[in-house]
């Protein structure tokens, strides 16, 4: 016997979800109000797990209810098994008359002989499952069936709209985490190429300049000071940068820590003959800085005195290859000062860079040796992102 007229339990029903943006609080609804209201006397509410291919009890109205929102006896069901694993599988409602003439019928915590057993589904998508027992053969009629799928209809909705909801907050987290992620790294990119050991050094080779009263020479170093430091400061809020502009901003850098390190090193920057692509490349900002950076301080810091920097860009409709040969003289320092070891480790920053952008940047190094001597190759390969 129905205790309400159906119109006024769909619309206490649809009402009552409004707030609602968590399953369980939906599902617990429909089991202690919507089910009781139609007047049934048993009903468990099972949610699919897609991934195990299992029915998990989520709700109950009934003895598998004693008190609150507690389930007694929980039960899972595999996909297809039993009646409510079929109907889970095909997604077509079933009124049983009597269980006992069906083998497929599992007893869970009373033998009833009768059962009506609807999905929550809505566009072809099986969320769950409605369970409704009774003791009496022949309880259940059409017209339960009836509101059952209609009851079932709107559960299936709102479940769809709570994941969906669930899903979008999900994602403008991670977007959030990844745009916190990449300014975090760009801080540490400009930190590291700001760090006050490179500022205060080439600002005091400029002042000696300035004092020993060679004003060009001051003024040249000094405009490519500013020009760096504009550039870095320009890139700040991008992710991708010209290569032909890197590649001033290298040559800036170079001649910079050549002037701060007292010429103990010379440099060559050559550039492919495809040099339509190469001006057209776009790259993502920072990294060549940070490689360079990283070259520059552990060869100066070891002491390779007249070290040569052979760097060769070429570039694809795809990618940018860079290519930096040089002397591989490695000391037996290990002990470094405190503000190289703060510098931003390249292979950390490309790390996070494909694991944030999906660049796809691979380095390699490789030594050559060349009679006595032995050179280091390293090798950035940078997606073109024009």
């Amino acid at each position: 016997m129905i205790s309400e007229p159906f119109e006024d339990i769909l619309i206490y029903f649809s009402e009552s979800l409004l707030g609602k943006e968590n399953e369980d609080d939906i599902l617990w609804d429909l089991a202690k109000n919507c089910i009781s209201k139609l007047g049934f006397v048993d009903c468990v509410i099972y949610l699919l797990d897609p991934e195990n291919d299992i029915l998990v009890q989520k709700a109950a109205y009934g003895p598998k209810n004693p008190k609150d929102k507690t389930l007694f006896n929980h039960l899972e069901i595999a996909l297809g098994y039993g009646i409510t694993g079929a109907v889970a599988k095909t997604g077509r409602a079933e009124i049983i008359n009597n269980t006992s003439d069906d083998p497929r019928y599992i007893e869970d915590d009373d033998n009833r002989l009768s059962e009506i057993c609807v999905p929550i589904a809505h566009e072809n998508i099986v969320y769950g499952v409605i369970d409704c027992e009774h003791p009496e053969v022949g309880f259940f009629t059409p017209h339960h069936l009836k509101m059952l799928t209609a009851v079932a209809s709107i559960c299936a909705i709102k479940i769809k709209s709570v994941r969906a909801n669930r899903e979008l907050a999900e994602k403008q987290e991670k977007l959030l985490k990844i745009r916190e992620e990449m300014l975090e790294l760009k801080l540490r990119a400009l930190n590291s190429q700001l760090n006050p050991h490179f500022v205060f050094n080439s600002l005091n080779a400029i002042q000696y300049f300035v004092t020993s009263e060679k004003k060009k020479l001051a003024l040249e170093y000094l405009s490519t000071f500013s020009r760096l430091m504009r550039f870095y400061l320009k890139q700040l809020d991008k992710d991708t940068v010209s290569l032909y502009n890197e590649i001033d901003m290298l040559h800036w850098y170079l001649k910079l820590q050549k002037l701060r390190y007292d010429d103990s090193f010379e440099y060559t920057i050559s550039l492919e003959k495809n040099t339509e692509k190469l001006k057209e490349a776009i790259i993502p900002s920072f990294v060549i800085h940070t490689l360079f950076e990283n070259i520059i301080e552990h060869s100066m810091f070891n002491q390779h005195k007249g070290q040569h920097f052979n760097i060769l860009f070429r570039a694809s409709e795809t990618e940018v290859v860079i290519e930096v040969e040089y002397r591989d003289l490695d000391s037996n320092i290990s002990n470094q000062p405190e503000y190289r070891a703060s510098i931003l480790k390249w292979q950390d920053q490309i790390e996070l860079l494909n694991t944030v952008k999906g660049y796809a940047i691979q380095n390699q190094t490789q030594t050559i040796t060349n009679g006595k001597e032995q050179y280091r190759k390293t090798s950035l390969m940078l997606p073109n992102l024009i």
